[in-house]
């Protein structure tokens, strides 16, 4: 397939750079799988398109305030990407405008004030805009980001004061059911999630079910591959508990649905399949899925909408299926829905 198959116009004032005011206020496009046909309704009516016995499956990761400010001792500003502690005091970043730093300099580490927080050494560069950062200090990575990190905001969403929303955005780029800390983006179809909306899905007899899938910065590397099947997903550490399993696996045992929200939830799903059912599993994936792949677990998810030929994109066309899924789009962008990580979501049935 041609990554230029998942390609579609769009209007950029269409893609969102604040959420909506109220979380399940978002606008909801959904699908019917077998048929294509669209019906526009809001997020707050989902749950009419639940069955009892359902069974909805949510990425319980947490957003690290993973964007930070640096300065060299020139005073050159940097700016940064946390990606992980993998030593104690021994970051593994990504920095832009680092072209003249050295191997062995010294680079210092600002609050969210502007101020110089603390020294780290650039140790050495591991990759393309990537840095081992070494700290000489017995805080965790997660006490130093909580004073002078940000939310790591994709590209696409602008911030003309990068302090200015500090505080709504660390609020709103995250769940209501983040629990494990990990991910230097959001599972952003869960953003709509209210914890009033879980609580009544459960009233009415659906399951909830949690992964873990730690979204990584290959998230936002676009497919420069001219065939899709080229493109390479870099791994993002998952796992799926017993207890998670069992639920997951006596829906499926009833013939009820599995519904994902998100395509984290997707991928760590499929990841863990075997002959229909899953397993407890603790690890990484690289799974790629994309037009033509057979899915074990998912029968419907909740999405948001996503870049022009990118990975997520190509998930949700493998599920939809591409001339439905380019026609869904096709009517976001005429009924003027809000694209990418802030915006509108879709259900696919």
């Amino acid at each position: 397939m041609k990554t230029e198959d998942l390609n579609y116009d769009l209007p950029a004032e269409l893609i969102a750079q604040e959420p909506a005011p109220s979380r399940s206020g978002s606008r909801l496009l959904v699908m019917d799988r077998p048929s294509g046909d669209l019906s526009d309704r809001s997020f707050a009516d989902i749950a009419e398109y639940f069955r009892p016995g359902d069974c909805l499956v949510l990425n319980n990761t947490k957003v690290v305030p993973a964007k930070f400010f640096a300065r060299r001792e020139t005073g050159a500003r940097l700016e940064g990407l946390f990606l992980e502690e993998t030593s104690p005091g021994c970051w593994q970043v990504m920095l832009k405008n680092a072209r003249r730093i050295k191997e062995g300099q010294t680079i210092i580490l600002c609050d969210r004030h502007g101020k110089d927080r603390i020294e780290a050494k650039a140790a050495r560069i591991i990759g393309p805009g990537r840095w081992l950062l070494q700290i000489d200090t017995s805080e965790t990575s997660e006490q130093i980001l909580a004073e002078i990190g940000f939310a790591p905001l994709p590209p696409y969403i602008k911030r003309q004061d990068q302090r200015g929303l500090t505080q709504a955005d660390l609020d709103r780029y995250q769940t209501v059911y983040a629990r494990q800390s990990g991910a230097v983006a959001a599972p952003t179809a869960g953003l709509h999630f209210t914890g009033e909306l879980l609580t009544d899905l459960q009233a009415s007899d659906v399951d909830l079910a949690w992964v873990t899938l730690h979204v990584g910065a290959g998230t936002f590397r676009p497919v420069t591959a001219e065939n899709l099947g080229d493109h390479q997903m870099e791994a993002e550490r998952f796992s799926l508990s017993a207890k998670d399993a069992d639920i997951i696996n006596n829906c499926k045992d009833a013939g009820s649905r599995i519904i994902a929200v998100g395509s984290t939830s997707v991928r760590t799903l499929e990841s863990v399949a075997n002959a229909g059912r899953v397993e407890p599993t603790e690890g990484a994936t690289n799974l790629f899925i994309q037009p033509g792949y057979k899915f074990g677990i998912v029968d419907a998810m909740v999405t948001n909408f996503h870049l022009p030929k990118s990975t997520l994109l190509a998930l949700v066309a493998a599920l939809a299926g591409l001339d439905n899924t380019l026609a869904a789009y096709r009517h976001a962008v005429e009924q003027r829905y809000r694209f990418y990580s802030y915006g509108d979501a879709m259900l696919i049935i």
